[in-house]
């Protein structure tokens, strides 16, 4: 698959899927995945997680339809946003209306910090995307981040009645900039 869209199938029953892009420097990607799924919700997901984009075309027939993609920034290495730089040329532009937000991980290490926060932050502002900071090795915060993550899964899948993505997308702007 060249491109990832948004809208190129329909959307299954009471489900919603995520995408985890990026390795946010070791198994922080799949505990993040799990708390996730451990958290109650009143509805089914679908978690994929891959280290970078495209993805292969030859499964691209069994793939849900994609609801939001969570691009995961490991603070302490300029490789990370490297790779979410380039994978972000395969996402299709519709999706970048509330359908993306940007995690960056190892916040509480700003003192090993190899990516300049004014990148990250020029980031969002590039792709009218969220920006999420957050510390993927401690629990609490993992599930704090995990809730989030859901809470906007269930957005941007149209689980919340009269809140759409890009309202949504637009709410974490302002309170971004405050």
């Amino acid at each position: 698959m060249a491109v990832l869209r948004p809208f190129d199938k329909l959307p299954e029953l009471n489900v919603a899927t995520i995408l985890l892009v990026g390795n946010a420097g070791g198994p922080e990607q799949q505990q993040l995945a799990e708390a996730m799924l451990r958290e109650k919700k009143d509805f089914n997901i679908n978690i994929h997680l891959a280290s970078s984009l495209p993805l292969p075309s030859e499964r691209d027939h069994l793939r849900p339809r994609i609801d939001l993609i969570a691009f995961l920034i490991d603070i302490k290495s300029k490789y990370s946003l490297k790779n979410i730089q380039a994978s972000l040329a395969y996402v299709d532009v519709r999706f970048f209306l509330g359908k993306v937000c940007f995690l960056v991980t190892g916040v509480g290490r700003v003192n090993n910090c190899s990516v300049e926060m004014n990148a990250i932050w020029k980031l969002g502002e590039d792709y009218c995307s969220p920006v999420i900071f957050c510390e993927l090795e401690l629990e609490g915060i993992r599930v704090a981040t995990a809730q989030r993550l859901l809470r906007m899964l269930q957005i941007c899948a149209g689980r919340v009645p009269g809140v759409s993505a890009l309202y949504f997308n637009l709410l974490m702007k302002n309170s971004a900039g405050d």
